[in-house]
C-alpha cells in the first residue's frame, strides 16, 4: 500500500490504492473484530483512570508527527474525502 500511495499523490491515480486497500480490509477483517471485542474491551476497563493522560499524550504525538511532515489534520482529511469519491466512483 505505501508504493500505491506514492503513485497515488504523484499521479492522482486512485485504482492501485483502492484495490490494495480492498486486500488490505478484507485480510485483517477477523483480526480488526478480536481486538474491537476483547482487547479494547479490556484495555479500556484497566485505562479509564489514565484516559486523559492517553488521550493528551495521543495528542501531542500526532501534532509532533504531523509537524514533522509538515501537513496537517486536515490535508490528511482531504485526501480521505477525496479517496472515498473516487471509492465511490468506481462503484465499490
Amino acid at each position: 500500500m505505501e508504493e500505491s500511495a506514492k503513485d497515488y499523490l504523484s499521479s492522482g491515480n486512485s485504482t492501485k490504492l483502492i484495490s490494495d486497500m480492498q486486500l488490505y480490509v478484507e485480510h485483517i477483517t477477523e483480526h480488526l473484530w478480536k481486538e474491537n471485542n476483547k482487547l479494547f474491551m479490556m484495555a479500556e476497563a484497566r485505562l479509564q483512570h489514565v484516559s486523559e493522560k492517553v488521550d493528551k499524550e495521543l495528542n501531542e504525538i500526532e501534532a509532533s508527527k504531523l509537524k514533522d511532515l509538515g501537513k496537517s489534520r486536515e490535508h490528511y482529511e482531504q485526501l480521505a474525502e477525496t479517496l472515498t469519491k473516487d471509492v465511490s466512483q468506481q462503484g465499490i
